[in-house]
């Protein structure tokens, strides 16, 4: 029997572990028979970027609003994915509080 490649990282080193499918290089485990209907949302590389994944910004952002300036390599922590026209992720910033921000401005941590 063949498995299917990895839907994250697109590896063929995919094993089953009970009724899942596990990746060994990406660590993404999912069920094949139940259709998964998440929002996909890319960071600026590209990556696939989900709830829980901590991200560092690539430029400085201007906070409307304040005159706070997030700097580039902030971190923070995707607590959800939005369908949002102008924002997709709400975030935890480290020592920023949470907010709103666009995924073309993260890249994955």
């Amino acid at each position: 029997m063949s498995l299917p490649d990895c839907p994250e990282c697109g590896s063929v080193y995919v094993y089953q572990d009970q009724d899942r499918l596990v990746c060994p290089e990406c660590a993404h485990e999912w069920n094949p028979l139940i259709e998964e209907d998440r929002l996909s949302v890319k960071d600026v590389n590209g990556a696939y970027l989900d709830a829980g994944d901590k991200v560092v910004f690539i430029k400085d952002l201007k906070v409307k609003g304040s005159s706070q300036v997030l700097k580039v390599g902030t971190k923070a922590t995707i607590k959800r994915i939005i369908d949002g026209k102008d924002h997709q992720l709400d975030c935890k910033i480290f020592g920023g509080g949470e907010m709103l921000i666009t995924a073309k401005y993260v890249k994955k941590a």
